[in-house]
């Protein structure tokens, strides 16, 4: 199967996962469980939500997780700040990452977006370098974009 194939079926179990259900917060537990059961050689999966100017955990799934990252600071404040998902080979070389789990090598991390309002991120962790590619990102952009239509999101 390739990429493509695997996030479009992913994708689809998501939608069917979340179906008849539109609470943001139990979407979003869902979401996380699904990507931490079906990406290989991950060690965290879970959303940042945006709190003024900080992310504070939401669902994951992994260890536990910084609580509370300033806009700007690590890959996701950097997502948030720069409204640009983050594609990160080796987390060690980014400058200002911050360590929630010293085991993770790799980081991609989607900002998401209602209208022109963030609501915070997406994020996944590997312990392998290079672990995410174009592929998982364009994948992992679709999976949030299907979690933000299947719901009924947070007010401002």
């Amino acid at each position: 199967m390739s990429t493509r194939q695997f996030y479009d079926s992913l994708a689809e179990q998501l939608a069917g996962l979340l179906s008849g259900e539109r609470d943001w917060l139990a979407n979003c537990a869902n979401a996380s469980a699904l990507l931490f059961m079906e990406l290989a050689d991950i060690n965290w999966a879970g959303l940042y939500f945006l709190h003024g100017d900080e992310l504070r955990v939401g669902p994951f799934q992994g260890k536990p997780a910084c609580t509370r990252i300033p806009v700007g600071q690590g890959v996701c404040g950097t997502a948030v700040a720069s409204g640009e998902s983050q594609l990160v080979e080796d987390v060690h070389q980014f400058p200002g990452h911050i360590a929630c789990d010293a085991v993770s090598a790799s980081e991609v991390v989607i900002p998401l977006y209602a209208g022109d309002r963030c609501l915070g991120v997406l994020d996944i962790d590997s312990p392998s370098v290079a672990r995410f590619d174009a592929g998982d990102l364009a994948g992992l952009q679709k999976f949030a974009q299907v979690l933000l239509e299947h719901s009924d999101l947070p007010a401002a």
